[in-house]
């Protein structure tokens, strides 16, 4: 076996802590795909978002799927990170400047049920809520 200098020592770990940071930079970019195919898959109309914590129900018109992601952030304009984007779970964290952030899961039981789990701040104050949606009619 062939004696190693410190210097290839150090050339070999050089190389390992590169290939390191190139891989921590490519990740970001392959998890933010604007994927989201699940959303996608659910059917579209008026859905009935059942909280619960007992909070009110609320009604929504889901025209794509994204509309269940930022339920506590309506505005449009917000960053989004896709986490995960799985044939029966998405996980989307967002942030909309100025006004807070989350990060919501949505798993699809069918086209017409989903669970979902948010956290975030919102207007200054945090939020986290667990809760079912349904599809109830048209919009």
């Amino acid at each position: 076996m062939k004696n190693l200098s410190i210097s290839h020592f150090r050339a070999i770990a050089l190389y390992g802590v590169m290939a390191g940071v190139l891989a921590c930079v490519a990740m970001p970019g392959l998890a933010q795909r604007d994927g989201l195919a699940m959303l996608g898959t659910l059917t579209k109309g008026e859905w009935t978002v059942k909280y619960r914590d007992g909070t009110p129900d609320r009604r929504i018109c889901v025209r794509s799927g994204e509309e269940l992601i930022q339920l506590r952030h309506r505005e449009s304009g917000c960053n989004r990170f896709v986490v995960e984007d799985g044939a029966a779970k998405v996980t989307v964290q967002y942030t909309c400047q100025g006004n807070g952030y989350g990060r919501t899961s949505i798993r699809r039981e069918t086209p017409a049920l989903v669970q979902l789990e948010s956290q975030g701040i919102h207007a200054g104050l945090p939020f986290q809520f667990i809760a079912e949606a349904r599809r109830t009619g048209s919009c």
